[in-house]
This record gives structure tokens, sequence and C-alpha cells, in this order.
């Protein structure tokens, strides 16, 4: 089968240039002006924007947390992504404390195999570092394909690593070419503030706001940075919200290190104002929760200054019967917000549209930079000769607004309801297969492949 895309603007993280890009199978054959080529399939882009497929590497599809289970499988959650325009997702397997790595694979690949429509691959979450999951570590890299380890300084009793659980973990990774990735809180403090407002009877989710004050993850930050540091492993922080973090890994520049910063569209254009809605403030309970004027200012600064490299979602969605479990009682409300479908079209339209990133820049964080992180470029990430044909066709005019009613994530509310965008998804390939097109879903269950990524270095 042969697709052959012709006249639309290719925009990867470096260029930007009008051309035809011919498919075969899977791949990109070829890419020029006028290619006198034949196809089986013709798709005139003229007047359209031909980027990457995006790749959101932080998302939660059916996982288990406080009793329930996120409400975007693998099947709805990737098909919505496709929507959205990206093509690749990285969700999170949660190891068990007193299971091993390998057992928690095996119930995440049970439920993503033969069900994602969209591509996906995982990282592996070590909530209980010990002699046994050390020694897996290597066989998670070489043999499954699984290359980042993420941590939490949060959750005690269920997520929580302590930091020489931390350190323990960063030197085995680094030794079998992997990277550490951090939920960077400072939990410990966060549980005594959620407990100190329930105490004095402040249980609406303005209180889960003022019980992550931004000092907890600037502290985290910095005390991550601190231990990538010194063990040399590749480090990733993964939701960075507010100026603090960001000073904290612009700190460690100043000793020639590299930290890897993501940030989440939400954070990048929602407020903590929305906490003071009464319980309506439950759909945006996150953690890290949203922050003020100023901080999305500064995660807007250092994606242009090359310190943050990623803008991801964070999807984890919650049904409003869900967020109801913590009606009378912040801490009870299942944190989560959905935004896999949103994520492109909020990032143009309120990023390139409004002048606050390039067209570049844009292609970049949201497609090449999370395929160069994680170990997955150039199969993944660009448009190039050789690679994935994971291609989005955008029209950067079209309005439109974004509606709960409208939307194909599994979740009966919006976070961006009656928002008016600019810059619509119109057709996505994916390896090649039209995927998406006139606003419709053209694979079916099971299309979605297990991507395995190579090593990863700090530096891309």
């Amino acid at each position: 089968m042969s697709t052959l895309i012709k006249n639309g603007r290719v925009i990867t993280a470096a260029d930007d240039y009008v051309a035809d890009i011919f498919i075969e199978g899977e791949t990109v054959s070829a890419i020029g002006k006028n290619l006198p080529i034949q196809a089986d399939t013709v798709i005139d882009a003229s007047g359209k924007l031909v980027f990457p497929g995006g790749i959101d590497p932080h998302v939660h599809l059916d996982m288990p947390f406080m009793g329930t289970f996120s409400s975007d499988t693998h099947e709805t959650g990737t098909r919505a992504a496709l929507f959205g325009g990206t093509t690749t997702v990285i969700d999170f397997v949660l190891q068990k404390q007193g299971h091993s790595l390998k057992e928690a694979l095996a119930e995440w690949n049970s439920r993503a195999q033969g069900t994602a429509v969209g591509d996906y691959s995982f990282h592996m979450a070590v909530t209980d570092f010990n002699d046994d999951s050390k020694a897996e570590i290597k066989d998670m890299v070489e043999n499954e394909g699984i290359t980042s380890f993420k941590t939490f300084m949060a959750y005690k009793g269920a997520l929580m690593i302590n930091d020489s659980q931390m350190v323990g973990l960063m030197q085995e990774v680094k030794k079998q070419g992997g990277m550490v990735t951090v939920h960077a809180t400072n939990g410990d403090m966060i549980d005594y503030l959620v407990a100190r407002h329930r105490s004095e009877g402040n249980v609406s989710p303005l209180y889960h706001y003022l019980s992550q004050p931004e000092v907890t993850e600037a502290e985290a930050s910095g005390r991550f940075s601190d231990m990538a540091n010194y063990t040399g492993c590749p480090g990733y922080i993964v939701h960075m919200t507010c100026e603090g973090a960001l000073n904290a890994i612009r700190n460690a520049t100043r000793r020639n290190q590299k930290v890897f910063a993501e940030t989440c569209i939400q954070y990048l254009v929602l407020d903590a104002s929305l906490y003071e809605q009464d319980f309506e403030g439950a759909k945006w309970v996150m953690s890290p929760p949203l922050r003020e004027k100023k901080d999305q200012e500064a995660l807007w600064a250092g994606i242009n200054q090359g310190l943050v490299q990623i803008v991801a979602t964070d999807h984890c969605p919650f049904m409003w019967e869900q967020k109801l479990m913590g009606k009378n009682d912040f801490s009870k409300i299942p944190n989560g917000h959905p935004a896999i479908e949103n994520r492109i079209e909020l990032l143009f339209s309120e990023g390139v549209q409004k002048g606050k990133i390039t067209l570049n820049k844009f292609v970049e964080v949201a497609c090449t930079n999370p395929a160069k992180i994680f170990g997955m470029f150039p199969r993944k990430g660009t448009i190039a000769v050789g690679s994935d044909a994971d291609i989005v066709i955008f029209d950067p005019e079209e309005k439109h607004t974004l509606s709960a009613k409208t939307h194909h994530m599994n979740v009966d509310y919006s976070g961006y309801e009656g928002w008016e965008l600019t810059g619509k998804v119109k057709t996505v390939l994916l390896r090649g297969q039209v995927a998406i097109d006139n606003n419709k879903c053209l694979i079916d269950k099971g299309y979605g492949q297990f991507i395995k990524r190579s090593k990863v270095s700090a530096i891309i």
C-alpha cells in the first residue's frame, strides 16, 4: 500500500518547506517537490501544515488509583489521542509493593495488547526498590525495551520511595543505560499540610492546592537533581508546574548538569483560580496542582530557553461520579485531568498562534524531543526517509470549540469546556495507515503496536 501526500507545508523541529511525501507500507520512502510517483492513495494537503505524529510521554490509562481506575482504557485513550494528533503514548506500569517488575509489566501488557488503537510504550514505575527489583532492571532495558524508570517522592505507603532507594535505583539504571524520571514533590510536607487542613475542617478542592505549595515541588526538584548529579544518572522531572522547580534545574546548569524537564499543557494555560469554584474545582484536582499566572510565564520562558524540553498531559481522567468520592474531603478526590486529545490543538492555538513559541518549537516539544529523550528517534518524532509514517495534516486556520459533547475521551466533562481554538487536526496517519479522517477513526483496536525503546543518555 502506498500514499502520496501532496503540496503540504512540512514542519519538523528543524525544517519548514512545501513538498510531497511518498509513503510505502509503514514508512516514508521519499520527500521532494512535485514527486513524479503514482500511489494507491493521494492526499492533497495544500494550505495545510504537515508534521510528525505527536508523542505524549505521560499518560495513565486504566490506572488503579484511590480505589478506582482512570476512565480511559488503552483502547479509548489511544483512539482519543489519535483524534488529537498524538500517534504514540508512553503509559506507566506501576509495580505493586512486594511484587516484581515483571509481574507489573505482565498486568499492563494484558490491558494494552490487542486493544490499543495507537502505538504505545511503557515507563516502569519502581515503588519497591530492593535487591530483587534491582536485578530486574537489566532485563527491562535489554529485553523489554523499557528504558525509563519512574519514581515518586510522594504518596508514602503506596508509591513513594526514600532517598536511599532513589540513589540505589539511579546507580543501577545508569549502569544499564536507562533514565530515572520523577514525580518531584515533598510527600512528607504535603501529608502534614493535608492532615492540618482536614483537622481544621477545610475540605474543599481549594485545599488540595493549598496543601501543595510551590516550595514542596521546588525542594524535591532540587533534591532529585542533586542525587542525579551525584550518581551521574540521566534524570527527568515529570509534570513541572512552577517557577521554583524550574529554578532548581536552572541552578543545576551552573554545575554543567543537564536535567530534562516536562511540563503539561494544563500548567501552561490554566491557573489555580479554578479551585475557587466550590466543588466544581474538583475537575482540576491533580498533583501537582495548577499554579499561578507567574508560573505560566516562567514555563513558557523555560520552553524557549531550552530548560523545558517536552509538553505532555499527565492524562488521567475520572468520571464526574468518581470525582464525587471526595465531595466532603478534598483528599479523597481522584487526582487526574483529561487532556490526551486536546494537547496538540491547545499548544498550537495558545502557543504558536499567540506568538509564544515558533512552529518548529511546537513540533520539537510535542513530537521530536519525546522521541529523542525516550529512545524512539528517528523511527518516531520526525518526518524523514525511513521514519515511521506517523503524520498529522493540520488546518492552521480552522476555528473550533472544545467540549465534552464532541471529544472522544471516555470522560463526561472537559477541563476546557467552551474554549475556542484556532487550528484543527484534519487527517492522521499511523505507520502509513490513514487512522483519522473527517473526524472518523478508520482503524480498529489492536492496530497499535508496543514500541521497544533504545538506551538513553543525558544528552539529545
